[in-house]
Parts: C-alpha cells; structure tokens; sequence
C-alpha cells in the first residue's frame, strides 16, 4: 500500500515538472547571439508596428478629467478678479460692528473652586 501512495507522489510529481518545463521559453544565456530573423518574420514585425501606430490614430482625444469641475462654478473665479466684489467686501468688513469688550471688573465671576 506504501508503495503504490510513494509510486502515485512520483508520477504526479513528474507530470506536473513536465508540464512546467514544457511551458518555459528559451531564455538566451550570457553572450548567446540572438538568431537572426527571416524576411517574413521581419515583414510580420513591420505590419504588426504599422497597424499599432495606425490603432493609436484611432483613439479620440481625451477630455482632462476634473473630478471637482461640478462643485466649483466657472464664475466663482471671475468674481474673485472683478473689483466692484473685492470693494464690496472690503466695505462690508470696514463697517462691521466691533464685538465689545468685557472688563476683567465688569465679566460675571464663576467661582470654580466652590463646585468641585
């Protein structure tokens, strides 16, 4: 029974191997010269660059993507550059009310001490 499990681990073990090695490409070693291609591999090279760049023609122009462009309206920046806004605003803050002060003398006392 222990040698038929042993025998069955070893044929997988070797299928699958096989399979991987059957899947590798040859990878060129140190100073191994590349092989020269035939005409039709380079004419095949040539037609598949020419209808890549021919494909890229095709693509439409892109629109610059701006994610925000609907939260922030286009006059926003024209009313920050009219000056008849900037002289409202600077009117509005030259006559605001001033808050008044309050006097260490005059300020409610909460004595803090007596709660805790």
């Amino acid at each position: 029974m222990k040698a038929k499990i042993a025998g069955l681990v070893v044929v997988s073990a070797w299928l699958v191997g096989a399979a991987a090695w059957a899947q590798q490409a040859h990878v060129p070693t140190y100073r191994e010269e590349e092989k020269e291609k035939s005409e039709t591999e380079k004419a095949v090279a040539r037609d598949a660059e020419q209808a890549y760049k021919r494909s890229l023609g095709n693509i439409p122009e892109q629109k610059s993507a701006d994610p925000w462009g609907t939260m922030r309206s286009d006059s926003a920046a024209a009313k920050t550059t009219d000056k008849t806004a900037v002289d409202k605003a600077a009117t509005k803050a030259a006559h605001a009310k001033p808050k008044p002060k309050t006097d260490i003398k005059t300020a409610p006392k909460t004595d803090t001490a007596t709660k805790q």
